[in-house]
């Protein structure tokens, strides 16, 4: 089994005072504008503490190590049909999964796949090589999925999921305003004979799952919200979310009223995964959905007696 090869430092520079990363890169001057020490981060070739970090506005603390590496080919974004290679190795792959788009094929479409399309990326290069599935994302559900390259990997992920998955967040827009900013709804999941899950507030012998969330900003009657999922139970967010009076926007199936953006507004936006063969840190963070975002943006108009530009709130 391939190993991750050894990034290579150009440079190591130790924080002596709080600070932001971005404002931190360019007082050690690591290069010559602002624009090229942005491009190291959005290339993955800043690391904090050992850690791969993207983010500019990354908080810095006294002790803390900033290496600069040297760009790593393997971490080009690479685009195929229906996703986004945005870091690849000899072990792992990780996409960033447009809408519409299946995971897996079912009995009614076996070739358009994010799975298909892998395993022709990795054949073309290894008539042997295929990939192996980790974890799923409904089609109508955008975002982060891992794939392994390997069968025993794939069983390391399954008995060590907790471990490996160190935080893995989705973010939705609701119906409605949250009564509580941030909590934790438990609840047990059956399935009938159509496919339809059902959440029960006590035990009914169905699955236990357990979703936090913490709401980021209500505009009218949608509530953007971040989720991360304790459990991994099959439509655990948009079946929780119907129970408590929540449904997520375009989910029909699991109560919403309407379908503004011809999608569910669920994507899987970040991903922090210890790498199960080197032991690094990889933090991946995809943008949210423009559509997703529109629906929680304060619309601008224009007031047509004095010409300016209002928020209309």
């Amino acid at each position: 089994m391939g190993r991750l090869p050894k990034d290579k430092v150009l440079q190591e520079i130790k924080v002596s005072s709080p600070a932001v990363l971005l404002d931190f890169l360019i007082d050690k001057q690591v290069r010559k504008s602002r624009n090229a020490i942005k491009s190291l981060l959005s290339h993955k070739q800043i690391k904090v503490n050992g850690k791969l970090v993207t983010q500019f506005d990354q908080e810095l603390k006294p002790g803390d190590w900033v290496a600069v590496m040297k760009f790593d080919q393997t971490r080009k974004e690479k685009k195929l049909t229906g996703l986004k290679i945005i870091f690849e190795d000899d072990d792992l792959i990780v996409i960033d999964k447009e809408v519409g788009f299946l995971s897996v094929s079912t009995d009614k479409e076996k070739q358009r796949t994010v799975y298909g399309v892998l395993n022709e990326y990795v054949k073309r290069r290894n008539k042997n090589s295929r990939v192996f599935v980790l974890h799923r994302l409904d089609r109508e559900i955008s975002g982060l999925m891992i794939f392994a390259k390997s069968a025993e990997l794939q069983e390391m992920f399954q008995k060590n999921w907790g471990l490996l998955v160190q935080k893995f967040i989705y973010t939705g827009v609701v119906e409605g305003k949250l009564r509580e900013n941030k909590g934790t709804v438990v609840s047990w999941l059956t399935e009938n004979k159509n496919f339809v899950m059902f959440a029960s507030s006590t035990d009914n012998g169905g699955l236990e799952a357990i979703t936090h969330y913490r709401a980021v900003k209500t505009i009218g009657r949608y509530t953007m919200v971040d989720f991360e999922l304790e459990t991994r139970r099959k439509n655990q967010l948009r079946v929780q979310m119907q129970s408590i009076g929540h449904p997520i926007v375009g989910d029909k199936k699991y109560g919403a009223s309407n379908n503004p953006i011809k999608r569910i507004a669920l994507h899987a936006k970040e991903i922090v995964l210890k790498h199960p063969t080197t032991g690094e840190i990889l933090e991946f963070k995809t943008t949210l959905p423009k559509m997703m975002q529109q629906l929680v943006t304060t619309p601008v108009v224009k007031n047509e007696e004095t010409n300016k530009t209002i928020n209309n709130e």
